[in-house]
């Protein structure tokens, strides 16, 4: 009978093991990249102190003190969940608890291992595109 060897099989075991570990604490989906030169919205859409999400774009704009404007990726970097909220000065993901502070996008509370990455973009009259 042609049984495989031992080794043979521990080494299948071990590609499987270390191959379904090996994506742990990374997004599950890697997030499509924003068209750029996208209109996202109105200056008058994004409170002062607080921020609009912008699902469909991936990103989050935020307006930490009247007239600045700053915008993130909406993607919580601890499990690639979107993030579901702007309140109290930071943006808020549900899933795992993650919070981002509104001015930098630095964890301000985790299980989030990094800050939210930045996004362009340009303020022109009222307007806010993605560049």
């Amino acid at each position: 009978m042609n049984e495989p060897a031992r080794r043979t099989v521990l080494a299948a075991v071990l590609g499987v093991t270390v191959a379904g570990c090996s994506t742990y604490g990374e997004p599950e989906n890697t997030p499509a990249s924003a068209p750029a030169n996208a209109v996202l919205g109105k200056t008058e859409e994004i409170p002062v102190g607080g921020g609009k999400i912008f699902a469909p774009n991936e990103v989050v704009v935020t307006q930490p003190v009247k007239g600045t404007f700053k915008a993130f990726s909406s993607i919580c970097t601890h499990l690639g969940c979107p993030v579901a909220s702007v309140a109290n000065g930071t943006i808020n993901c549900d899933c795992h608890g993650s919070k981002y502070a509104i001015a930098t996008g630095a964890v301000v509370d985790g299980p989030a291992p990094r800050p939210l990455p930045p996004k362009q973009i340009t303020v022109s009259g009222d307007s806010i595109t993605l560049t």
